[in-house]
């Protein structure tokens, strides 16, 4: 392995002389930074990031914390995480929690032990609740999805109540009364869109209907078990919410199951516009988030906090929009 003395060596120069210039620093004569990088390149010696961290107390590797990375969501975001701290300069540690806040604490913790620059945080919630001390993590952290007040963070997220009322009054409004909702469980996005769902239901004068109103997992398997009760219950929801794209993967199969169709027999919409909702006939309605959007914005919150530490906090909360689609009797869009 090529070391800082090997360059300093070949280049005819001291390590302090090779460190300035790797380092870009200034008091280094154009034509020497320009000769040890030429020796740099020759040699193809990688510096020690390790050291240089250690030495300066920074970091060029952020994290992102999931609570799922098989939620498509997450994938997504995850990307426009990836692009944007790659512009930066900055790599990006993935960790993913399964919403079990035990699993999520460790995560934490090995990152401040391994001293990343700062975390893109989608909590559980009793993170949320005792974020105290997960802020003694003494990490910049940008919390996205769900939402975190009074905490020093900044956060990235869309409106879930306002959502989930728009597309339960679509259903509203094409004539669907006895609507079922199935929620992802353990989830303040869950909740927050079952509360959602609940204000569109009172504000047209239907009156909620709790055997119609699931909390689940959210997983596929478990959409699919949860809405086989649903769907064999004797006076069955006429409208299925869902939301989450895992939870309608597994609503669409426990209907195929039953052979319902919809909307003949059933109507269905979701929270996400993956490509299969775009594809499948019909094609779903959806609650489309922007996915990239968040992904980009947390990355960027969080490099300005990186850079500075004291600026004050920022919550961004970017629009939703609902995609009507035939799942629920309408034209296509």
């Amino acid at each position: 392995m090529v070391k800082i003395k090997d360059v300093a060596e070949a280049a005819g120069v001291s390590t302090a002389t090779v460190s300035r210039v790797l380092a870009n620093k200034p008091h280094v004569r154009p034509e020497v930074q320009k000769h040890v990088m030429e020796i740099v390149k020759k040699l193809n010696y990688r510096p020690n990031r390790v050291a240089q961290n250690l030495r300066s107390n920074t970091s060029k590797i952020i994290a992102l914390v999931v609570s799922d990375i098989e939620n498509p969501f997450f994938q997504r975001v995850s990307r426009a995480v990836d692009d944007a701290a790659y512009e930066q300069g900055y790599i990006v540690m993935l960790c993913n929690t399964d919403e079990n806040s035990t699993k999520e604490e460790s995560c934490l913790n090995l990152l401040r032990d391994e001293n990343v620059a700062g975390v893109i945080l989608s909590p559980t919630q009793r993170t949320i609740e005792k974020f105290s001390e997960i802020s003694a993590l003494d990490m910049p952290t940008v919390i996205i999805d769900r939402h975190a007040k009074n905490l020093d963070v900044d956060n990235v997220l869309i409106d879930n109540v306002q959502s989930a009322y728009a597309i339960t009054s679509h259903l509203i409004g094409h004539g669907y009364q006895r609507i079922g909702g199935v929620f992802g469980g353990d989830s303040i996005t869950g909740s927050q869109r079952h509360e959602g769902f609940i204000q569109a239901l009172k504000a047209h004068n239907i009156k909620p209907a709790a055997e119609l109103i699931k909390y689940a997992n959210p997983r596929e398997e478990d959409g699919f078990n949860t809405t086989l009760k649903l769907l064999e219950m004797p006076d069955r929801p006429d409208a299925i919410l869902t939301s989450n794209s895992l939870l309608a993967a597994g609503v669409l199969l426990a209907i195929r199951e039953k052979k319902l169709k919809i909307p003949g027999d059933i109507a269905f919409a979701s929270f996400d516009d993956t490509t299969c909702a775009q594809l499948l006939e019909p094609a779903i309605t959806v609650i489309e988030q922007p996915t990239y959007e968040i992904g980009r914005t947390a990355t960027e919150l969080l490099i300005k906090r990186i850079q500075d530490p004291t600026r004050s906090n920022r919550e961004v909360v970017l629009k939703t929009k609902l995609i009507i689609r035939q799942s629920c009797g309408c034209q296509k869009s």
